[in-house]
């Protein structure tokens, strides 16, 4: 891994993303950046009523992550290293999902522009995981608007992340399978993970655990 590096862990909704960015900031000694979904005002009107408010939602998420994205450049010399719990496409990989014909093009107009001016990550881990697995995470963290998230739409999301990820060449990727482990509540499953991470690799890795005893 180098010296300095820039990391950012993906996948769908309750995977664990932003638990294990937290845990690697710490190990890695590296600049922690978490996604500030809660401070989008239209979040739960969208689980309420998708149609209405998903332009609005995707518009918020798209701007907020920018201004945070940019603000990358700015870090002095000393703060190098950033972990972040999402990637700037990510947004675009929803509003694929979320917005109709004539919105998606518009979206795309604005995010293509944005998407010049931003640092892209020298190392993306993909965290994968069956949609019944990400129902058992997101019901145990307990948000209240994700209670309403229809099954046939993490489906789809996780159907748009494997495409996505199955063409992705533009840094190198590590595919992590986290149906069989528990590396929030298992400290070896942790460390399994941690030492993949820290091989060298290039292009694409995949990593499969084996199932915590």
């Amino acid at each position: 891994m180098k010296s300095s590096f820039y990391i950012a862990i993906e996948g769908t909704i309750g995977v664990g993303k932003t638990s294990l960015a937290r845990v690697l900031s710490e190990r890695l000694n590296a600049r922690l950046v978490l996604e500030e979904f809660e401070q989008n005002p239209f979040l739960e009107d969208f689980y309420n009523d998708p149609k209405s408010y998903a332009f609005q939602t995707q518009i918020f998420f798209l701007l907020s992550r920018y201004k945070q994205q940019i603000g990358f450049q700015q870090i002095d010399l000393f703060t190098k290293n950033i972990i972040t719990d999402y990637m700037f496409a990510k947004d675009r990989l929803f509003a694929t999902l979320n917005l109709n014909d004539k919105e998606l093009d518009l979206y795309n107009t604005v995010a293509t522009i944005l998407e010049k001016n931003l640092p892209f990550p020298d190392m993306v881990i993909y965290l994968q995981s069956d949609t019944e697995r990400l129902i058992r995470n997101i019901k145990k963290r307990g948000r209240i608007y994700e209670e309403k998230i229809d099954i046939g739409y993490l489906e789809a999301l996780n159907q748009v992340y494997t495409e996505y990820f199955f063409k992705y060449n533009k840094s190198p990727l590590l595919i992590i399978n986290t149906n069989d482990i528990d590396f929030v509540n298992n400290q070896s499953d942790l460390e399994e993970i941690i030492n993949f991470i820290r091989t060298p690799v290039q292009g694409t890795k995949f990593f499969n655990p084996i199932k915590s005893l």
